[in-house]
């Protein structure tokens, strides 16, 4: 599972559903995985994404083995996709962070007998959307007809939220992005088509000049993504307005609020609103792991 584009609508439900059953307790962990060997690959720093495939699989009964970022001869000279090759002769599932470029992703998944997925690319963070799917599931037992409000750059967590919940009926997804730090054009043409098929909406807005208005849930993300810089110099000053405080919740009383961690309290979002009664951060953190479980499960054929 390289993008959540390769999938289907009803295998995006299924994932989403799995998960959300791994979440509920409504199904057990147990020997879903017994028998099978996971490769854990991260390029790039990692606490939650890396914990919760290394604890899926373990709790689903296969083994693991990780890699780090300096561990492989790919970085001698070897192609990934010569690397992919051997690597499938041993190995049948492989989760790879690269922060990197999806084409390389694909090179991994190039041969027959290894399912690759992505636990992030610059591009899309795919796991993570599900993940976040699931913790909505969870939260209000239904996807269709929410208000979702989006605050933050347009990044991979924002492309991924973009590009799935836009498949789901009477969705209505608001990004509100700081100018100049929107989502990729060719992103939100995607996330409009589905909308069109789906009939969701997928708006952005580059201003918090006017205040959400009746949202089911505020989302953001910290505002330095992983792997990556900003060439402007003066990015935090543009970033300011941005910042998820507690007047959000003026216009938006019964909101939740999600975060895909690790937050900067006093940046991206104020403390009251991370620790306060509407957060869902760190059940959304713990359901990353239960997402996991379904991709692993879901990718090794043994649904």
């Amino acid at each position: 599972m390289i993008s959540t584009n390769d999938l289907t609508d009803a295998e995006l439900r299924a994932l989403v559903e799995r998960g959300a059953e791994f979440s509920t307790g409504s199904v057990r962990s147990g020997e879903q995985l017994t028998g099978l060997v996971a490769g854990i690959h991260f390029l790039k720093t990692s606490t939650r994404t890396r914990t919760s495939f290394s604890a899926a699989a373990l709790r689903l009964g296969a083994k693991i083995v990780s890699f780090g970022p300096d561990d492989l001869q790919t970085n001698t000279g070897e192609t990934l996709e010569d690397t992919a090759e051997v690597l499938s002769r041993m190995l049948d599932l492989l989760v790879v962070r690269s922060a990197g470029d999806p084409a390389d992703l694909r090179a991994f998944a190039s041969q027959p007998r290894m399912a690759v997925v992505n636990a992030m690319t610059a591009d899309e963070h795919p796991t993570q959307a599900i993940a976040d799917l699931t913790t909505i599931l969870c939260r209000f037992g239904r996807i269709e007809d929410l208000r979702i409000c989006y605050v933050g750059e347009g990044n991979n967590t924002a492309a991924a939220l973009a590009l799935t919940l836009s498949r789901f009926k009477g969705v209505h997804l608001e990004l509100r992005t700081p100018p100049g730090y929107g989502l990729d054009p060719a992103t939100l043409k995607r996330a409009a088509a589905n909308a069109a098929a789906s009939g969701a909406s997928v708006v952005e807005l580059h201003s918090m000049d006017s205040r959400p208005q009746g949202f089911d849930v505020i989302y953001t993300t910290r505002w330095q993504t992983t792997g990556t810089s900003k060439p402007d110099p003066d990015w935090r000053r543009i970033f300011a307005p941005f910042q998820v405080s507690t007047a959000l919740w003026d216009s938006s009383p019964d909101a939740v609020f999600l975060h895909d961690l690790p937050a900067h309290r006093g940046e991206d979002v104020t403390a009251e609103v991370l620790d306060g009664p509407h957060s869902l951060a760190f059940d959304q953190a713990e359901n990353k792991m239960y997402a996991a479980m379904a991709v692993l499960e879901w990718c090794a054929g043994r649904r």
